[in-house]
């Protein structure tokens, strides 16, 4: 019967959330995986047999030290993808972003002076940091941050910002790296892989804007990468994703929903009184003023994913802190000139010079050229970033060349031959 209940937790489905202050789409991506991925329901199911039988065993045995008393410290690698030049966030967001997990993991933020005092008894130091790589997966120094141009200007909750051939960038192996893809969402704040899913998909994903300290009501502390690592540590929303629902955790109050805004005050709800709702906990949508506290209980959680057998487990052994025995750091990866296509030169004599460096899915779909009456002059396939295209048999006139993908998108310009 337990296992009927956890299952139905993971898989309940909600509505309307989507436009919530926090936006967060972990539970509705989570559900699509489920969906999409019938055998990873089992993984979920023993995932949190596991954590169940962790924190069973530490309080049967009166051995709760055994799940603290060691800091746990996560190698983290940020992937960050920018289209134009203002969604290239600085290293020093980044900074503030590591800066602002560690304060909250470890229960050292200022704001914590404002926990309700009916929940300080349960208010957790987790006991777990944040530190960028130094060692990149072919052991060479790193900084931990990666800053890469895409053709993409806006990305789903779909997970192809993690593949490079999606013009995305691959994980770092997540047995030894927590993935945080920093990038333009459409639509949401952020999102986290549910533990023991598809390794190529495990890791957080952040709206570039709400990434560290930022200007953005609502998400300027940058909490919403606090929240969705809470989810990649096995945590669920505080109202379970369902009215009064469960959140496998027993000191965080059964509440009836989400928080939005910042509220204060008691807030009764499914019967919680005398506490009322923890809606100051970051695993609900409070702003982030408004946010200060992991309980023992989430903290119990998160740390169990660790234990041996657990699906986090490996990050303890992580190379990805170590010294780099190569000290070659990989070159950057540098941003085009122009984001758009450049034709040229304009008028042309004998040869045209077409630059589609700003989107390599060009290469290998064709171009045509086309005189003033519509008939094809000249066909081949684009086979680089600067193609060049010998018009020296062409009579003087207007011309026209054009393109196109798949998804869409075209090249329609023309160009005068003398």
């Amino acid at each position: 019967m337990r296992t009927y209940f956890i299952l139905a937790g993971i898989l309940i489905g909600f509505t309307g959330q989507l436009g919530a202050q926090r936006a967060c789409f972990s539970a509705i991506y989570q559900q699509n995986e489920l969906v999409k991925d019938p055998s990873l329901a089992g993984k979920t199911l023993g995932i949190e047999s596991f954590i169940h039988r962790q924190i069973a065993i530490a309080s049967s045995t009166n051995t709760a030290a055994r799940l603290q008393g060691q800091v746990i410290t996560i190698p983290v690698v940020v992937h960050i993808l920018y289209h134009l030049p203002g969604e290239d966030v600085s290293d020093e967001k980044v900074f503030s972003q590591i800066e602002m997990l560690n304060e909250c993991y470890r229960r050292k933020s200022a704001d914590t002076v404002n926990t309700p005092a009916s929940f300080k008894p349960v208010a957790a130091d987790c006991e777990i940091e944040f530190q960028l790589a130094t060692s990149d997966p072919q052991k060479r120094s790193t900084s931990g941050i990666i800053h890469k141009y895409t053709p993409i200007t806006s990305w789903d909750a779909d997970d192809m910002m993690k593949y490079s051939s999606q013009m995305g960038d691959d994980p770092w192996d997540p047995q030894n790296y927590l993935n945080i893809w920093v990038c333009n969402i459409r639509k949401v704040a952020g999102y986290s892989s549910i533990p023991g899913s598809d390794p190529h998909k495990d890791g957080v994903v952040i709206e570039y804007p709400v990434l560290g300290m930022n200007y953005v009501p609502g998400y300027e502390m940058g909490k919403t990468a606090v929240h969705e690592i809470g989810h990649w540590l096995g945590l669920k929303h505080t109202w379970g994703d369902a009215n009064c629902g469960d959140d496998f955790v027993a000191d965080t109050p059964t509440q009836g929903s989400y928080t939005v805004g910042c509220p204060s005050g008691i807030h009764i709800s499914c019967n919680n009184a005398p506490t009322g709702d923890m809606y100051m906990n970051y695993m609900d949508y409070t702003n982030d003023a408004c946010v200060n506290i992991f309980t023992e209980g989430q903290k119990e959680r998160m740390r169990a994913l660790f234990a041996p057998g657990g699906p986090r487990y490996s990050i303890l052994a992580s190379y990805g802190l170590n010294p780099p025995t190569i000290t070659e750091v990989p070159l950057p990866d540098d941003a085009p000139k122009w984001l758009h296509p450049q034709l040229y030169p304009n008028p042309a004599t004998t040869q045209l010079t077409l630059d589609i460096s700003y989107d390599i899915r060009w290469i290998g779909k064709l171009i045509s050229l086309f005189n003033m009456n519509g008939q094809l002059v000249i066909q081949a396939p684009i086979t680089s970033k600067v193609q060049t295209i010998d018009i020296s048999k062409l009579k003087p006139g207007l011309y026209f060349i054009s393109a196109k993908k798949e998804d869409g998108s075209y090249i329609k310009q023309k160009f005068v031959k003398m």
